[in-house]
C-alpha cells in the first residue's frame, strides 16, 4: 500500500527518550500524591488489573444511559450505573491517529506531531505499555492500532509496537466481516472469524482468563473498529433493531438531511448494539475470573462523529461540535469506590487518561506527560471547580471543518478559529449547541474570560495556533491531495464495500 503521508523526522523533540526511561530504576517526573488505597497498593498490595475498551467514532450521546431514545445498550448502561460517568470528556483531537497517540503518551498532538491520520508514532516517545511493563505489568493489545504509519495492511513488527507484549492487531481495517490482524512475530496475515468485534471479544476474554491467576497484574487494551460509519453493516439481528424510518433524530439535524441521517444512524446504532453485547461479555469475563474487585474497567471511544448534525459540511469528525469531540468515558473500580455509580462533571481530556491510570496503579508519572492526574475524582466526590480542557484540530481533513482550538468546561464550549472567536455554547442550557452566543453582549465578559483561559492552555504547551501548513512544515510531512489524509485505506483488501457511507 502506498502511504499518503511521509515523515522526514524534522521537528520531533520528545520529553523523555524511551531508552533513558528503560535504563532508569525509577520512572522520572513529578511524584504523585497517593490515596490510602494506592499507598497500600504501592506498599505491597497487588496492583489493579486494567481492562481498557474503546470503540471507533462512538459519540457520547449515542447510549441509553445518556438518554438517547434510539440506542439499546443495556450492558453499557449497567456499566455506567456501576462506574464513574465522566460526562464532559473530550477527544483532544477528534481523529483516530491523534487520539491514539495522545492516549499512549499523555501528550498533545502539537507536542508529538501526531495531528493527522496514518502517521508513525516515533520510537522516542515514551508510551503506556512501556511504563506499565516496567512496573511489572503484563500488557496486551487487541484490535485496531492506527499508529504505525507504514500502510494500513502492513505487518507491524515487535520493535514498532511501543512495548505491547501480547499482540493481535492491525493498523486499520474496517471490513468487519473479514478484517485482518497479525500476531506474535509472524508476518502472515490472519483474519478474525466472522464479525470481528465478536472474535476480538472472545480473544480478550481468553486473555483475562489466562492472566487472572498470575502473580503479575495485567493491562489489556481492546480497540474495536465499529461503529465507524465506514464499517460494513452490522449482523442482521442488530440491523433489524433499527429501521431507518423509526430513527428519532436529534434537533440539530437540518430537515434537508433528515432522510440521509436516519439511514446512517440506523447503521451506526446497529453496530452500537452489537458492541454492547461485547462489553457485556467482557464484564462477565472479569466477574467469572474472580478479579472484578481489583480490576479497573474503562469504556470509551477515540472520538465522535457528526452524522449530519449541524448539516453540511459537517459529515464526519475533527470539528468542534460535541457530536465530534465529546466521547463516553466510564471508569469502574469497585475496590476504590465500591462500584457505586456517580456522575462526574469535571472535564477530562485524552491526555489526562494515562496519568490517571498510572496513579490508580500506584506508578509514578513520567515528566514527559502533559496531561493531569484525575485519580482523586475516583475516591472523592468533590468536583474540581473551574477546570477546563483543551481540544483541537491542527490540520483538518478537507471538508471536515476549520482548524480550531477549543475549550470545554463543565458548562461551556468555547472555540477559536484562525479568524478569532468563533463559537460559544452553554452546554447545560443548550445541549444540542443550537444557539451560538459569540459576540452576544450579555456574554462578553464570559467570552473574554474563556478566551484568556484557552490562551493559557496554549501557552502551557507552546502552541501559538498557526495555520495548518505551518505545522506540516515544522514536522516535515508530505501530505496527500488537498493537504488531506484520506480516511479510507487505499488497498482493496481493507476497503469498505460499496454502499456504505465513507466520506
Amino acid at each position: 500500500m502506498k502511504n499518503n503521508v511521509t515523515k522526514t523526522g524534522a521537528g520531533h523533540s520528545p520529553g523523555i527518550k524511551r531508552r533513558e526511561f528503560l535504563r532508569s530504576a525509577a520512572i522520572g517526573g513529578a511524584a504523585i500524591a497517593l490515596s490510602p488505597v494506592l499507598s497500600s497498593c504501592k506498599g505491597g498490595r497487588r496492583k489493579p488489573n486494567i481492562v481498557y475498551v474503546f470503540a471507533d467514532q462512538w459519540r457520547a450521546s449515542a447510549f441509553g444511559y445518556t438518554g438517547n431514545p434510539n440506542s439499546h445498550t443495556p450492558n453499557i448502561d449497567r456499566l455506567a450505573a456501576e462506574s464513574l460517568y465522566f460526562r464532559n470528556t473530550v477527544a483532544v483531537c477528534p481523529l483516530c491517529t491523534p487520539y491514539r497517540a495522545a492516549l499512549m503518551t499523555g501528550r498533545y498532538p502539537t507536542s508529538t506531531g501526531m495531528f493527522v491520520n496514518d502517521l508513525y508514532l516515533p520510537a522516542e516517545e515514551l508510551c503506556m505499555p512501556e511504563i506499565f511493563g516496567n512496573a511489572g505489568y503484563d500488557t496486551g493489545y487487541i484490535g485496531k492500532w492506527h499508529l504505525d504509519g507504514h500502510g494500513r495492511s502492513a505487518f507491524i513488527p515487535r520493535e514498532r509496537r511501543q512495548g505491547w507484549d501480547y499482540w493481535k492487531a492491525a493498523e486499520c481495517d474496517h471490513n468487519n466481516p473479514r478484517s485482518h490482524y497479525f500476531t506474535g512475530d509472524s508476518d502472515e496475515m490472519q483474519f478474525w472469524e466472522g464479525y470481528d468485534a465478536f472474535a476480538q471479544t472472545k480473544d480478550a476474554s481468553q486473555y483475562i482468563q489466562d492472566h487472572a491467576g498470575n502473580s503479575s497484574p495485567f493491562l489489556l487494551m481492546l480497540s474495536y473498529g465499529p461503529p465507524h460509519p465506514a464499517s460494513p453493516p452490522a449482523p442482521e439481528e442488530f440491523r433489524a433493531m433499527y429501521p431507518a424510518e423509526e430513527i428519532i433524530l436529534p434537533p440539530n439535524v437540518p430537515a434537508q438531511y433528515a432522510e440521509e441521517a436516519r439511514r446512517h444512524l440506523s447503521h451506526y446504532y446497529a453496530h452500537g448494539a452489537a458492541l454492547d453485547r461485547c462489553v457485556g461479555e467482557l464484564m462477565q469475563s472479569v466477574e467469572d475470573a474472580g478479579i472484578a474487585d481489583n480490576t479497573i474497567f474503562i469504556f470509551t471511544s477515540d472520538h465522535g462523529g457528526m452524522l449530519r448534525s449541524h448539516g453540511d459540511p459537517h459529515e464526519w469528525k475533527q470539528v468542534a461540535w460535541a457530536e465530534s469531540a465529546q466521547v463516553p468515558f466510564l471508569l469502574r473500580y469497585p475496590e476504590a469506590h465500591g462500584a457505586r455509580g456517580r456522575v462526574v462533571d469535571t472535564p477530562v481530556n485524552t491526555v489526562d487518561i494515562l496519568p490517571t491510570m498510572l496513579a490508580l496503579a500506584g506508578i509514578n508519572i513520567p515528566g514527559s506527560v502533559e496531561g493531569e492526574d484525575m485519580s482523586n475524582l475516583v475516591f472523592d466526590p468533590k468536583e474540581i471547580a473551574d477546570r477546563s480542557v483543551l481540544y483541537m484540530s491542527v490540520a483538518p481533513i478537507v471538508g471536515q471543518g476549520d482548524a480550531h482550538r477549543s475549550l470545554r468546561t463543565s458548562q461551556y464550549t468555547y472555540v477559536r478559529n484562525l479568524q478569532g472567536p468563533w463559537l460559544l455554547f452553554d452546554d447545560q442550557q443548550d445541549p444540542w449547541q443550537l444557539n451560538n452566543l459569540i459576540d452576544d453582549p450579555a456574554y462578553a465578559s464570559l467570552q473574554e474570560q474563556l478566551d484568556a483561559e484557552l490562551q493559557n492552555h496554549l501557552n502551557r504547551i507552546g502552541d501559538d495556533f498557526q495555520p495548518p501548513q505551518s505545522y506540516i512544515d515544522k514536522w516535515g510531512y508530505t501530505l496527500g491531495q488537498d493537504n488531506a489524509i484520506p480516511y479510507i485505506a487505499q488497498d482493496a483488501m481493507v476497503q469498505s464495500p460499496a454502499g456504505t457511507w465513507t466520506r
